[in-house]
């Protein structure tokens, strides 16, 4: 554990690098969310939205912010620090540690679940559930999230691995991991993509998917796949620039950011494709929305043979893919204490570490709400409505992606294109880049995030926070 105060560390290669982004970036949100949305929003006209969206909006943030981690060679306060001293734009960096913070006290348990079903899966709890049956499977997802001694138990674990990994340093710990996770990650993930392709349900699926069914695809639909590129890249949080600000100057940051964006998208389509053939091969619904993961396909695996192996790889799958990204969030705010407060890295993960797990036990409570009492009740009464019953889970869930990530995203962009010396900002997109010898490029680049990106973040919000439903826009 050699990174301490007097050295940073770097990336031991630039695979490494990509490796360890794209895990940051490959997480739920592409095994859980993509699918179900998908699903919800009609299949093959979403997807290509979605893939613009990646191009012109989650593309050039993604450029923005490993570019502020190359310059400073800093994490997120830092770099702000560094490039406008004692001036509002530091609370942008500070908004990303807190965004970390949030986000993992929370994600944690959700990752806890996923390994609770690989612990399902291998005892049998999903052999032999017929299709018509899937209420059961959703019963056994209620007593988890119903009980706050399995979340405890998981959320610990899921902690006690993230930290452990971290607290080995940016190459023995994190590039070490997403060497071993994203490889077998990506390998378990083709194997259940290449099964489907043997079932009889593969050919919808795959015109599901890629066919151009615009009738199903409406104004909320575009919207949400402008959010989730934004998101799905694990922009807008500090993750990107401290995975960066370990990067080598002369190394090239277009082009790297772009493997990363690939293989993430990469990683999406190929979960649609893993599940909706088993889906559509036992009749059942494409758009189940969240249940598609935690209840539609245990079921349908049930049905193969081998089925409680396939499922164990599944979610394995699913938990390799939550872990990469909380290694990402654990060094966002790790890396504070390390580079700001000269923390040595076993003090600085061990302590952020403890404190991220004590804020999250509320969240692996949540379930069990009667752990809160009529006051915890009346906290998110007063936040919320009464008639929304959100509870602690909800409310991190709401303040990360409604406020913090967006707000984020707002200020890198707006920060990169605007404020720092363009001078600089050239020279440093320039390093052995296309972006930076063709200037119709390097032009392009600055106006999305000019004019583009700005536009998109606030209509997502604005989409989030239901104004414009309340418009009629639907």
């Amino acid at each position: 554990m050699s990174d301490g105060t007097t050295e940073r560390g770097q990336w031991g290669s630039r695979l490494g690098f990509v490796l360890a982004a794209a895990g940051s970036a490959v997480g739920l949100g592409n095994m859980w969310k993509f699918p179900y949305i998908t699903g919800e929003n009609g299949g093959g006209a979403f997807v290509l939205v979605y893939l613009v969206c990646i191009l012109v909006v989650g593309l050039p943030i993604m450029v923005a912010e490993v570019l502020l981690g190359k310059m400073t060679q800093k994490s997120p306060v830092g770099a702000f620090s560094d490039l406008a001293p004692k001036s509002p734009w530091v609370g942008v960096g500070w908004l990303g540690v807190a965004a970390g913070f949030v986000i993992l006290s929370y994600y944690s348990v959700v990752a806890g679940w996923a390994m609770h079903y690989v612990y399902l899966s291998l005892s049998g709890a999903f052999a032999n559930v017929p299709p018509g049956q899937i209420e059961s499977v959703g019963e056994r997802f209620g007593a988890l999230y119903g009980s706050w001694e399995l979340n405890i138990f998981w959320h610990t674990l899921f902690m006690v691995l993230t930290v452990g990994i971290v607290l080995w340093g940016i190459q023995k710990g994190v590039e070490r991991a997403a060497r071993i996770l994203m490889p077998t990650l990506l390998g378990m993930l083709a194997l259940i993509v290449l099964y489907g392709t043997t079932l009889p349900g593969f050919d919808e699926a795959f015109d599901f998917v890629f066919g151009l069914h615009t009738e199903e695809l409406h104004a909320a639909g575009v919207l949400e796949a402008l959010g989730h590129s934004f998101f799905t890249l694990s922009v807008g949080m500090g993750a990107m620039l401290t995975y960066g600000s370990y990067m080598k100057r002369d190394e090239d940051v277009v082009n790297t950011s772009i493997a990363i964006s690939l293989l993430d998208t990469l990683v999406a389509l190929m979960a649609c494709l893993a599940l909706f053939p088993i889906t559509f091969t036992y009749g059942m619904e494409a758009s189940a929305g969240p249940g598609l993961v935690f209840q539609n396909m245990p079921t349908a695996f049930a049905q193969l043979p081998g089925g409680s192996v396939w499922a164990a790889i599944f979610f394995v799958l699913l938990t390799f893919a939550a872990l990469t990204s909380a290694i990402s969030l654990l060094e966002v705010v790790a890396s504070y204490f390390i580079d700001q407060q000269g923390w040595p890295r076993p003090m600085a993960v061990g302590v952020t570490g403890g404190v991220i797990f004590l804020v999250g036990i509320p969240s692996a409570l949540s379930g069990g709400t009667e752990v809160f009492g009529d006051g915890f009740a009346s906290v998110t009464e007063v936040l919320f409505g009464e008639d929304q019953g959100k509870n602690w889970f909800d409310l991190l869930d709401y303040l990360a992606s409604n406020w913090m990530l967006p707000l984020g995203g707002l200020g890198i962009a707006l920060f990169v294109s605007w404020r720092i010396d363009r001078l600089e900002r050239a020279h440093a997109v320039a390093d052995g880049s296309i972006l930076g010898g063709v200037l119709p490029l390097y032009l392009g680049w600055l106006q999305a995030l000019r004019i583009f990106v700005p536009v998109a973040i606030v209509l997502v919000m604005l989409h989030a926070l239901g104004v414009l439903s309340a418009l009629g826009i639907e």
